[in-house]
């Protein structure tokens, strides 16, 4: 959803997005999957510290700043009897007051009411013979305060780290530098191709394609040992995604049908703790929230009587692939991974032991690389065929829940002047899941989503919950683990005593010589005392006696 503090530095021309561009299939994958009870739309609840500015003038900030991503002045077109893939062009009955939306808060206007609003926006599918985007202003936040609820269709930006418009409407000072005038000259829309117009751009998008494919092919051939280790990586990654075809993600109550309506809650941590948890154990924080994340399905299943006993979840984490060229484009340069989620583990520490090495293996692992071939071969696929592989990818034979987590800028952002102080994503929910985690960390803290649908979960509370008890069990082991190491550095080395007796010289010699062990019984000699009293008596009997009624032994 928010690209990184950089990307939105590099936005200072207009994004390269043309008139009469063409979907990737990875984004046409999107529309194809979309239903009347999955929306394909991802998005965010914002909160700023302050009165919230005047409408008038949050439209004009974001009137200032479109330009940077012409791809909001843009609708679908389809190319006559679906002969291609759909093609962005100009809208030209654009009018940014329709995407723009404003809103207020009943009183006492909590953060519940908040969440409810989310989620009932959430439930709204995108009209798509508009630009698929909207954004909302909402006052009457307590604690004086207001929020912004971003949603933008995935067909439109990969919500890892593309660049959308929530991106080019923050600054990083706040009182940035007033824009420059020459680049707000008034927008001028291309006009609507006609259906011979649209069917010779997909064939030229097709042609592009052909043409960078064969490009690829030829100077594979240039290198042969380069190209066959390629192939050998591409088989091992298509038979890997195979196997997880035909090995389906356990049945759950998550993997049922689902309705048009959600739910909405959020979870505030702060980023240092993940850390902290991970310096202790090794791994990464993706590690850590991957762990925690198990830990509340856990909970909540056994909550729900669900015996959890060798049973793995399978998550599907979306990967971004955006080469460095490709920074501040549009679209989706997305690969799915499908990450371990053991509930079976009630050990926290045992569980992410788990996580970090199965996703060790993951990454060593050609799953991404067989992702991204078949995405490769989709680009030529033709749209029934293409409909139908998006099926796939969503299909509950290989996953249970959507989780993501996207890094965000760790320094504050400002919108006319008003601090962003909470950040939390909105995800999507395809078909027959019922639960969508988006985590997304700002400026110190970790905010996560959580996208439900709304008959299917009703407790939705208690995975929230359970995260923030997952996240506290896994500290206090390397809270615990840090206490337990310090006074092994700070303890000083053993001092020996001031003064030793030459008997007591004598028997530790004897008991302990040089480099061997100290012996668990006591000496021969040593058997024969019986403490203080036996002592004295020897110390009154001249050399040579021994005790009355003992006579020596022949």
């Amino acid at each position: 959803m928010f690209g990184a503090v950089r990307a939105w530095r590099s936005l200072r021309l207009p994004v390269a997005q043309q008139h009469l561009d063409r979907l990737t299939s990875t984004d046409a994958s999107f529309l194809h999957q979309e239903g009347p009870v999955s929306h394909m739309h991802i998005g965010g609840v914002l909160i700023f510290d302050g009165s919230p500015p005047a409408f008038e003038d949050y439209l004009d900030h974001v009137r200032s700043r479109l330009h940077l991503v012409p791809r909001y002045r843009q609708k679908l077109a389809t190319p006559p009897l679906e002969t291609g893939r759909p093609l962005w062009v100009d809208d030209p009955s654009f009018n940014l007051e329709y995407h723009v939306r404003h809103s207020a808060l009943p009183p006492p206007g909590t953060e519940e009411q908040l969440f409810q609003l989310a989620a009932r926006i959430a439930s709204q599918p995108l009209d798509r013979s508009r630009p698929l985007w909207e954004n909302w202003l909402i006052e009457g936040l307590e604690g004086n305060r207001f929020a912004l609820i971003s949603k933008t269709h995935h067909a439109l930006v990969d919500g890892v780290s593309g660049v959308d418009l929530a991106t080019v409407l923050f600054d990083i000072e706040r009182e940035p530098a007033p824009p420059d005038l020459a680049e707000l000259e008034p927008w001028q829309p291309q006009p609507e191709p006609s259906a011979a117009e649209l069917v010779a751009a997909g064939a030229r998008g097709m042609v592009g394609t052909t043409v960078e494919l064969a490009t690829r092919a030829m100077s594979a051939a240039t290198e042969p040992a380069a190209s066959l280790a390629r192939l050998r990586d591409i088989a091992e990654g298509v038979g890997e995604i195979v196997w997880a075809i035909l090995n389906p993600a356990p049945e759950t109550p998550l993997n049922v049908e689902i309705g048009p309506h959600r739910r909405y809650a959020v979870v505030r941590q702060r980023l240092s703790e993940y850390k902290e948890v991970k310096n202790a154990f090794g791994g990464t924080v993706n590690d850590v929230v991957l762990s925690v994340v198990s830990g509340a399905l856990a909970r909540w299943l056994r909550q729900r009587g669900i015996r959890t006993e060798g049973l793995e979840m399978r998550a599907l984490v979306p990967v971004s692939v955006r080469a460095a060229d490709e920074r501040g484009t549009l679209g989706n340069r997305l690969t799915l991974m499908r990450a371990p989620l053991p509930v079976y583990i009630r050990d926290p520490l045992a569980r992410l032991r788990v996580v970090r090495q199965t996703m060790d293996g993951l990454k060593e692992s050609k799953q991404a690389v067989g992702a991204a071939t078949l995405a490769a071969v989709n680009d030529l696929a033709p749209p029934t065929i293409l409909a139908q592989a998006s099926r796939l990818n969503f299909s509950t034979r290989l996953f249970n829940l959507l989780v993501t987590n996207i890094p965000g800028p760790q320094v504050p952002l400002y919108v006319l002047g008003r601090e962003l102080i909470d950040l939390f994503p909105l995800a999507f929910l395809p078909e027959n899941h019922a639960l969508a985690v988006a985590i997304m960390s700002y400026n110190g803290a970790v905010g996560y989503g959580l996208l439900a649908d709304y008959d299917a979960l009703p407790d939705l509370d208690v995975i929230a919950r359970g995260l923030d008890v997952s996240l506290q069990e896994l500290l206090a082991c390397a809270r615990a683990r840090a206490s337990a190491e310090t006074p092994a550095r700070e303890t000083p080395a053993r001092e020996t005593p001031a003064a030793e007796t030459p008997a007591a010289e004598t028997s530790r010699r004897r008991a302990a010589p040089a480099g061997g062990p100290v012996p668990i019984l006591p000496t021969a000699g040593e058997r024969r005392k019986r403490g203080p009293a036996a002592d004295m008596r020897a110390a009154k009997r001249p050399r040579g006696d021994r005790p009355v009624g003992k006579p020596p032994r022949a």
